[in-house]
């Protein structure tokens, strides 16, 4: 049997700006990434998405990102590993502030957009991501894109680390996701996002934009939660994987 967690990022309204329908989401995930406030969300934001992923048994995790609200945190900017340590570690702790008022612990860390690009890429960023969650807590599970140097440095620390796929992204010969500069970043079709994702789980491999087989281990999937369709598509993702004979289950049960 196969095994697979499904997480979608969620918490990422600010203020008066709200984004998905993440009360029903949760009814179909098994993770969830919540934003700390630098990318997006806010304090009582924060608050009530930890309320209710509680209340749905969906695990947490903190989803820190770059502090870009206005660029949603996908938008890259020049620091140092110091001060990606540092971000990750702040906001990994805004989080835990709210876990510890709810007696919930906290499951896992993904970084957020171009945070999570570029250390998918660059060893150091990687390597003081890794060690900031390290230092916060070494049971914590650190979530990075499949065979990249993030979860290569979670693992040579010691950090339990969950490969992600991604449903709705396309993908580069070198495992890598497509830019979002470009028009066929994003998988719009829903029978292709699937198909894609069960071949992943099930065969360990994506057929990249240049038609060519890339090995990857897909612990987590991840489907995007701000879409015009996620609700629909979650739910229908979670049924298709189940009826393929795929458990989905979190990755700490």
């Amino acid at each position: 049997m196969f095994k697979v967690d499904l997480n979608c990022d969620l918490g990422e309204s600010y203020g008066r700006y709200t984004l998905s329908e993440q009360q029903e989401i949760l009814k179909y995930v098994t993770s969830a990434n919540i934003a700390c406030g630098f990318h997006a969300g806010d304090p009582s934001v924060m608050r009530e998405t930890v309320k209710l992923a509680i209340e749905n048994n969906v695990k947490i995790g903190a989803h820190p990102g770059l502090p870009d609200l206005n660029g949603f945190g996908r938008r890259e900017m020049k620091i140092t590993p110091q001060e990606a340590y540092d971000m990750v570690v702040y906001q990994i702790g805004a989080l835990q502030g709210f876990l510890s008022t709810c007696n919930e612990t906290m499951q896992h860390v993904k970084p957020h957009g171009a945070l999570y690009n570029m250390s998918a890429k660059d060893t150091k960023l990687a390597e003081a991501i890794a060690q900031a969650v390290y230092d916060v807590s070494p049971s914590l599970v650190l979530f990075g894109l499949a065979g990249s140097e993030l979860t290569k440095a979670g693992e040579k620390i010691g950090l339990r680390t969950a490969h992600e796929v991604f449903a709705d992204r396309t993908y580069q010969s070198d495992g890598t996701l497509t830019s979002r500069s470009q028009s066929d970043a994003l998988i719009t079709d829903e029978e292709q996002s699937v198909s894609q994702v069960v071949k992943m789980v099930t065969e360990g491999k994506v057929t990249s934009q240049q038609n060519t087989e890339v090995s990857l281990k897909a612990d987590t999937v991840c489907i995007h939660g701000d879409g015009e369709h996620a609700l629909a598509f979650a739910k229908y993702i979670k049924e298709t994987l189940e009826n393929n004979k795929i458990i989905v289950s979190s990755i700490i049960e």
